[in-house]
């Protein structure tokens, strides 16, 4: 397939290989004022030793140095981003906006909650909606991320059967539980114990009431799960496992299927978290930030994190008067500027927004699945929820992989999906196309992904140097996860 590239692309050669000694960016005039030594004004133990070979440039070869490796990155305002399970959908700007409103920018965490009662009002009302679309009327928005939600669920978990007198030792989790899901129990002191998925991909009955018995804390499932499957038999795992005294902890990773259509308490699940950066549209990616805020049933309320925002008739307070509290899980309050942009999404979508959103999220995912299907095999068959999973099944005839397929989606201007994720369906693809993209830009995946099903058969050989139209070739990923560098040009 001939292919030409378009636009400039730069080589760019690291900082430490630019400048010359003495240049500088900013040269500031200090005529008329007086000098100082600054290791007598501030200490010598406050300066910065020298560092040999530090970078010396003019302030336009660093702005154009950054500029260029910026012009690198991939993000969800340059193409769409089918990431399976961490919904990469358009972040609105009136969010940002919001967001970066002085009322909220300028104020202090430490200032006294009377002189911070907008920010309190908000994190309050978000917590009460975030309460109503789960149906679980706990809520703490401390958590600062998917992982750290899960955490602190299940640490309030552990409170609540120490105070029963009853801990215990095992956390049950399907096998298609999220990776962040067994390094949480371990993590909070539980062993994980895993449970197979049927042929449909759902939880197996008969092996959750197998091994749930006494010893056991609580089942951690996501739903829909990571298979894009909705576990329809929830009600049933969720009776199973507190006939026997434990709890139901839902991962919310994948609400975006289900947001303002079904809620997880109804569902009989007592603990969940959220990710505001997937669900609710805040910026996510690169390490950070993020937010988890976890809500929980009645018997749950008791040990939430410390403190919380409780309305008085004189406003809003920070209550700490809780004793049987996990305790503070987050410097502060949590990560308020996202928790912002969380709270402008859901007053701009309102709930019928929220549940036009769900079903957006469904339809498309549910056409790349119709669409792809016959090009891509289909591991589990039937209707999908937000996001699909195929894999390399088909294209293994012609030993092309789903690293192949991946890369050859770079050289067609696409972000590749999430590939070898779960790690139940062998070579797997797991694509979420989320309810923001149109369907251009669903038809013109699509036509990627079918034009390399064709390369496979014609020219295997192609996709196995792919990419070969982006700034860099195919990396020996292999090599670099082996023996990895992790100096900088300081070091060396």
């Amino acid at each position: 397939m001939k292919q030409s590239q378009k636009g400039l692309v730069f080589e760019e050669a690291t900082i430490f290989g630019r400048g010359s000694a003495g240049r500088v960016g900013v040269d500031i005039q200090m005529d008329g004022l007086p000098e100082l030594d600054l290791a007598e004004t501030f200490g010598i133990d406050a300066l910065r030793s020298p560092i040999a070979g530090f970078p010396e440039l003019s302030e336009p070869e660093v702005i154009r140095h950054y500029t260029r490796l910026s012009q690198w990155n991939y993000g969800v305002d340059s193409n769409l981003y089918p990431l399976g399970s961490c919904t990469m959908k358009h972040n609105p700007r009136v969010n940002e906006a919001v967001a970066r409103m002085a009322g909220f920018t300028r104020l202090h965490p430490m200032q006294p909650d009377t002189a911070a009662q907008g920010t309190l009002r908000m994190m309050h009302d978000l917590a009460l909606w975030l309460s109503e679309l789960t149906g679980l009327p706990g809520c703490t928005l401390q958590p600062a991320a998917g992982a750290h939600g899960e955490f602190t669920g299940l640490l309030m978990i552990r409170a609540a059967l120490t105070k029963r007198g009853d801990a215990r030792k095992k956390i049950l989790l399907p096998d298609s539980a999220h990776g962040t899901n067994p390094a949480s129990a371990v993590y909070c002191g539980y062993e994980a114990v895993t449970i197979k998925s049927n042929a449909a991909g759902k939880i197996d009955l008969v092996e959750l009431a197998e091994k749930m018995d006494d010893t056991v804390a609580a089942l951690m499932v996501t739903n829909p799960n990571t298979l894009g499957v909705f576990e329809s038999d929830i009600a049933e795992a969720a009776r199973i496992v507190h006939d026997r005294g434990g709890f139901v902890y839902c991962d919310g990773a994948n609400m975006n299927a289900v947001m303002g259509k079904a809620r997880f308490g109804d569902m009989g699940i007592d603990v969940c978290h959220l990710n505001l950066h997937k669900s609710f549209s805040t910026p996510h990616g690169g390490g950070g930030p993020g937010a988890g805020p976890v809500c929980v049933g009645k018997e749950l309320i008791p040990f939430l994190p410390t403190p919380v925002v409780v309305k008085t008739e004189d406003g809003y307070t920070l209550a700490t008067d809780r004793p049987d509290s996990v305790g503070r899980v987050h410097a502060h309050f949590g990560n308020v500027g996202i928790l912002l942009r969380a709270a402008a999404y859901l007053l701009t979508m309102g709930p019928d927004g929220i549940r036009e959103a769900a079903e957006a999220a469904v339809i498309n995912a549910n056409y790349i699945k119709a669409r792809l299907k016959g090009h891509y095999h289909v591991p589990i068959e039937g209707h999908c929820l937000h996001e699909c999973v195929l894999n390399d099944q088909i294209q293994q005839e012609h030993h092309v992989s789903t690293l192949d397929i991946a890369k050859g989606l770079i050289d067609r201007g696409f972000h590749p999906p999430t590939i070898y994720f779960p790690l139940i369906v062998k070579g797997a693809m797991m694509i979420e196309p989320t309810e923001t993209e149109s369907k251009e830009t669903l038809d013109a995946f699509i036509e990627a992904m079918i034009a390399i099903a064709e390369q496979a058969k014609s020219d295997p050989d192609s996709l196995h140097a792919a990419p070969t139209m982006a700034v860099r070739r195919r990396l020996d990923e292999a090599t670099a996860a082996r023996n990895p560098e992790l100096t900088c040009g300081l070091c060396r």
